[in-house]
């Protein structure tokens, strides 16, 4: 057991989501920084999809009410990153605010075992399925250890340019000709307001060809949907399964993570070149 003496800014419970609901208007929702979470999950033996703590802007503690393998990816904290650790029972695990990136993931070895809804242990925030945000006096359940510890260090990426690669449409027809250009052009800023829905940016305003609104029709993570306002956003994990906004162009899978670590006033850019 892990009880949450104080969650941070925004901790959810996530896995690698609910998929194949989509025509039901359930997102699949998961970790937004999927690579993390399996990374995470690896270092402590564990299969990559169990359930571990997404953490936002860090800052949490935890009381481990037993002693567990613990690991920490994604977002770096001045702490042990990406190496599996042993806290003792009855030790609290004190978190800081990352020093770059958003979203930070705790697995411990077992995976975080609470109950399930559609298969799929992870908050959405969108839909409200699964279990709520975690707060000061949740009392998380740790699962029964499976897997053996075999890898005893994960080496860190080394910071870079937030660069998102873009594949164009399925929409861009409703745009002006230049609009895929002026979106590579120049850096647009994160917003205050993006969340797991979706990343807002603040930029050049990319210029419509078409009036109106679409019907309603599916959307994939890392869709570039532009509202009226011409400012783009990039759909995360809990983003809607419809839309009716024109979507300019698909952020690769490759790239989602990049665009799960960007805070608030980071600049970021999109190229079209597929490296």
């Amino acid at each position: 057991m892990i009880e949450v003496l104080a969650p941070g800014p925004y901790a959810t419970v996530q896995d690698l989501g609910r998929p194949g609901y989509a025509h039901l208007g359930v997102p699949r929702s998961g970790a937004a920084d999927a690579e993390s979470l399996k990374l995470a999950n690896r270092l402590v033996g564990n299969a990559e999809g169990l359930a571990g703590i997404e953490l936002t802007f860090g800052l949490a503690r935890l009381l481990f009410l037993d002693g567990g393998w613990a690991a920490l990816t994604g977002a770096p904290l001045e702490a042990a990153m990406g190496v599996p650790f042993w806290v003792p029972a009855g030790k609290e695990l004190r978190l800081g605010m990352p020093v770059r990136g958003l979203r930070t993931y705790l697995a411990v070895r077992g995976g975080i075992a609470v109950e399930p809804v559609l298969g799929s242990r992870s908050t959405d925030s969108l839909s409200g399925l699964g279990p709520e945000p975690l707060r000061a006096g949740t009392v998380l359940p740790v699962g029964a250890p499976e897997g053996d510890i075999s890898v005893d260090l994960a080496p860190l990426p080394e910071p870079r340019p937030a660069v998102l690669r873009v594949l164009p449409g399925p929409r861009d027809d409703w745009f002006v000709p230049e609009a895929l250009a002026e979106l590579c052009a120049r850096p647009y800023a994160v917003s205050q307001d993006s969340n797991r829905v979706g990343v807002r940016l603040h930029g050049p305003e990319l210029a419509r060809a078409k009036e109106g609104e679409l019907p309603s029709e599916g959307m994939v993570t890392g869709a570039i949907q532009v509202p009226p306002s011409g400012q783009p956003i990039v759909f995360l994990a809990d983003h809607p399964p419809t839309g009716g906004y024109p979507v300019i162009g698909v952020v690769r899978a490759a790239d989602l993570p990049v665009a799960a670590q960007l805070r608030p006033g980071d600049e970021v850019r999109f190229t079209t070149r597929p490296r």
